[in-house]
């Protein structure tokens, strides 16, 4: 059986282009804000009522424009972790390559605790260079689009130049990603540990220690190995530990590229693709081989996640109105712009949408039936279901969360028929 996961994109409303720039920077309206923030807290009731697996939130930071503003997964998290008792709660994701390793596992254990478990951990690389160059900047990390993972003729259209540019930014940003994942992991299962590498000494000063004046204490009540035989502090002790051992699943936000696949498969890491199926189909099998490499079984598909917006009407020109009211200024004025190779056409707006192989659209028969393709080329185990809230109305979010529960998951669990753990509603 699939596990449907609502991702929430906080959106702040506006009734046209024309009102945002009116009342710009939307992002900073307080009373609009309101609408939002509480809001997702009752979809996410919402879903837990339907029987979702879990839901999830973004990291993004300074979206003046209003779009996306979701600057605390933590903060969200923690708030419906105190208003839900069966859904998973995360994120999807931390930017780790811009993030404070520490700091993200002891707010993620903290959740897990908040949940009694019921938790999972997104993380992403960053793509978007306004505010992950500035977060990023003492990692020495920008923003990238991950030159890996485009198609020979993207590269082709680069410079010689760019191109080198960008695969360095995009090795850096990998870099510090995967350092910084380590380094969460270590806290969440390590009672205690040092560390040293280019970034980070652990602790600091690393080789003659930390003058710890409660150094006696920490000897015999801390953590063993804090305290070394010159009485200085030489290991630290993240706390708390997750509430579920060894730690919570692990998601990682990807645009398929085969570098990032692999990754994730050596790992056990659960690869969330925001692509369309044609790659993601592609790369399933690439996970599964190289998972069983690390000595996990995984059947195709599983363990795995395509990422989806979805907008059901009464009738295809219904859905392609959603599409037109609720996601195509976004697709425009934001993915367009940061993702290049997602075209678009000013003529026609929603085909753009359409035909960039992430949305699903039309009456809840057609919606069922373009799910059920893409299950067939990748039997994903999770099913991420993106709604730009609140642009996009509170009824119509709902609606569609009822159309996927009732008429696309029965079908699609029929074509995810191995073995899983159970899900926190079972």
């Amino acid at each position: 059986m699939i596990k449907p996961i609502l991702q929430l994109y906080p959106t702040i409303p506006a009734k046209s282009e024309e009102e945002r720039a009116e009342l710009r920077p939307l992002g900073r309206n307080s009373e609009r804000y309101q609408e939002v923030v509480h809001g997702v807290t009752g979809l996410v009731k919402e879903a837990e009522r339907l029987g979702f697996w879990g839901a999830s939130c973004i990291e993004h930071h300074f979206h003046s424009e209003g779009y996306e503003v979701g600057p605390s997964p933590s903060v969200l998290n923690a708030n419906w972790a105190g208003v839900t008792d069966r859904i998973r709660i995360g994120s999807l994701g931390y930017t780790m390559s811009a993030q404070n390793p520490f700091r993200v596992a002891e707010e993620t254990a903290m959740i897990d605790h908040l949940t009694g478990g019921r938790s999972f951990v997104g993380f992403s690389r960053g793509y978007q260079s306004r505010w992950t160059n500035v977060l990023g900047q003492h990692y020495g990390v920008r923003a990238t689009l991950s030159p890996a993972g485009m198609d020979d003729a993207e590269r082709e259209a680069m410079s010689t130049e760019r191109l080198a540019e960008e695969t360095s930014i995009d090795q850096v940003n990998r870099e510090v990603f995967e350092e910084h994942i380590d380094l969460v992991l270590k806290a969440w299962t390590e009672d205690s540990f040092n560390y040293r590498s280019e970034r980070w000494e652990v602790p600091f000063p690393y080789d003659e220690g930390i003058d710890w004046g409660m150094r006696d204490p920490s000897s015999r009540l801390g953590a063993p190995g804090e305290i070394g035989e010159d009485g200085r502090l030489h290991k630290v002790s993240v706390v708390p530990a997750p509430y579920t051992r060894p730690h919570p699943p692990v998601f990682v936000a990807s645009a398929a590229s085969l570098e990032t696949v692999e990754y994730c498969g050596g790992r056990g890491f659960i690869p969330a693709y925001f692509s369309g199926s044609g790659r993601a189909g592609k790369f399933g099998g690439v996970y599964a081989e190289r998972a069983r490499e690390a000595g996990f079984d995984f059947a195709l598909g599983q363990n795995q996640a395509l990422v989806r917006w979805m907008q059901v009407g009464d009738s295809e020109q219904d859905a392609r109105q959603a599409i037109a009211d609720y996601d195509a200024e976004m697709y425009k004025n934001l993915y367009q712009p940061l993702t290049p190779h997602m075209a678009y056409n000013p003529d026609d707006p929603v085909q753009s949408v359409i035909d960039c192989g992430l949305w699903t659209h039309g009456t809840a028969d057609e919606i069922r039936d373009q799910f059920v393709a893409q299950w067939e080329e990748l039997p994903a185990e999770y099913a991420v279901l993106i709604f730009h809230y609140a642009q996009m109305p509170y009824d119509s979010v709902v609606r569609n969360l009822e159309v996927f529960m009732e008429h696309v998951k029965p079908a699609l669990d029929e074509l995810t028929t191995y073995a899983t753990a159970d899900s926190a509603n079972a």
